[in-house]
């Protein structure tokens, strides 16, 4: 179960220039509870913030997630990543990730620079800091999650492949997600009709096969994900929404 919260920012990707950041309210929070088999495995959330950074208006974004009950009890997991994203240009400036994971721990702090297509990736627990290459428009967890939501009925439609780069932990890799299709999925707030979208992940790492991932996204302006079925190299994950606040349009209730 090492790494069964990076499944949750893995597959909210999308491509990746022209963003914009108008559909989410500041001050919205969104949480999720998680399943590990039969197992109530844990928890995650995720909440957003308009603000300022070097200058410029931001959205600062949190994500965390914990194991709860008796997963916690043989493996315990802290995850907190951290995102500031340019609000006019949807592409991040500055990246956290800081983990506890059992026995692992990792802590990066990622400085992009647009201009020049290079990061500046800082290692905490080494103390050491490296330049490394990038690529055009390339994305961190959390700002690629906010860019699907973003995106325009249009840029949605069954059928669709997007693709895009993502900069994980201290390397990129590529990424793409197909919508295949719409369904009325049962929440506990209610049937929602959703949009569900297939990504293609890295296979052996983390899922059972390139395309063990399944994702249900509220079919309005929101574009919240509702619900994530992932099968891992052991055993399945599930992820569902537990509670949503200051969302800016009602969700899609379908009868």
């Amino acid at each position: 179960m090492k790494k069964i919260f990076l499944f949750f920012g893995l597959i909210l990707l999308s491509h990746t220039y022209g963003q914009k950041l108008n559909d989410i309210q500041s001050g919205e929070v969104l949480r999720y509870r998680i399943h590990y088999g039969l197992l109530n495995a844990g928890t995650a959330s995720l909440t957003t913030l308009k603000t300022t950074y070097k200058g410029q208006p931001h959205f600062y974004v949190k994500g965390y997630g914990r194991t709860t009950g008796a997963v916690r009890a043989f493996f315990k997991v802290e995850d907190n990543y951290e995102s500031f994203i340019n609000y006019s240009t949807g592409l991040p400036s500055f990246y956290v990730r800081n983990v506890k994971e059992g026995n692992y721990t990792q802590h990066f702090e990622t400085v992009f620079n647009h201009n020049n297509q290079t990061l500046l990736l800082t290692d905490k627990e080494k103390n050491s800091t490296t330049v490394v290459k990038s690529v055009k428009g390339i994305q961190d967890m959390l700002s690629a999650f906010y860019y699907l939501r973003s995106l325009d009925e249009d840029e949605l439609k069954v059928g669709t492949i997007k693709k895009m780069n993502i900069w994980i932990d201290d390397e990129m890799f590529p990424f793409q997600l197909k919508v295949v299709g719409t369904e009325n999925i049962k929440t506990k707030f209610g049937y929602i009709n959703s949009l569900k979208i297939v990504p293609q992940v890295i296979s052996g790492r983390v899922f059972k096969d390139k395309e063990g991932v399944i994702l249900y996204v509220s079919n309005d302006r929101n574009h919240i994900p509702l619900s994530i079925k992932a099968e891992l190299a052991v055993g399945s994950l599930v992820a569902d929404i537990d509670s949503f606040y200051k969302v800016k349009y009602p969700l899609n209730f379908s009868k």
